[in-house]
């Protein structure tokens, strides 16, 4: 077991997103998970119908909990809620700044249903994402973060240099939200743009893969990868996870987060 990744993310009952996609992802390629929860939220496949807040103070305690004892190699960020739980974090980073950071802007689950209280994408954008070795926007959410509008590879890596302006390290923005038979996600950073690209898979077993993504490139940071090597790794992982997933539930199903990995 080698990489230890500190998960700062909500909970999902479900098992498919948050939390539980996130411990299962760094479980699966050899690292070790702990986590602070963010939210209590209750969901399905067929969406979210609550979201019970932590107190801030009580977020601050479990990460300071595990950063004091266990430490970390890396740390994942999910599900925020509000800007005062936002200010808890950024709190956090600042003090442990060694450590690198993957940023998971989660705004809307899947479903639909809104994850984030107003106020929260602006600070992810302007205080959180600088403090990251990579931030990883699906295209809506990128939209959110930068008021451009994405439709094909070009939009999707402007996004990235605009959020790479404004100060993140780097940027992945992901393209499974857009049309076409292959799904490409643009890695952006300083010293350009790289595109990596999967056939699509049609299917409705889609719960959860932003969160999984993020962690598996979080695992791969923890293990000493360079950031590209770690992404490739994810974006693969994925993919597999998605084509093997296991069909459950009524609505946006689930992925394998168990199938057989490779580095």
């Amino acid at each position: 077991m080698k990489g230890r990744v500190l998960i700062i993310a909500g909970s999902d009952p479900s098992g498919g997103a948050g939390i539980q996609a996130d411990i299962k992802t760094v479980t699966a390629l050899g690292g070790y998970a702990a986590s602070a929860i963010t939210a209590l939220t209750v969901q399905n496949t067929k969406g979210v119908t609550a979201v019970h807040a932590v107190a801030p103070d009580v977020i601050a305690a479990q990460i300071e909990a595990v950063m004091s004892d266990i430490g970390a190699d890396s740390i994942k960020i999910g599900m925020i809620g509000d800007v005062e739980t936002a200010a808890v974090i950024e709190t956090a980073l600042k003090k442990y700044s060694a450590v690198p950071v993957v940023l998971d802007p989660v705004l809307i689950a899947t479903s639909g249903d809104a994850l984030a209280k107003d106020g929260v994408a602006a600070f992810i954008r302007d205080r959180l994402a600088p403090l990251a070795a990579v931030i990883t926007p699906n295209t809506d959410e990128a939209c959110a973060l930068t008021g451009m509008a994405i439709k094909d590879r070009d939009g999707m890596i402007a996004a990235g240099e605009a959020l790479v302006a404004r100060g993140a390290k780097a940027a992945l923005v992901k393209g499974g939200h857009m049309k076409g038979d292959t799904v490409e996600d643009a890695l952006v950073s300083a010293s350009g743009a790289r595109i990596f690209s999967n056939p699509r898979i049609e299917t409705t077993s889609t719960h959860g893969t932003g969160c999984t993504l993020a962690s598996a490139i979080a695992t791969g940071l923890a293990q000493g990868m360079p950031l590209q090597t770690a992404v490739k790794r994810a974006v693969d992982y994925v993919h597999k996870a998605i084509a093997t997933a296991p069909g459950f539930g009524g609505g946006n199903g689930p992925l394998n987060h168990a199938h057989p990995c490779e580095d």
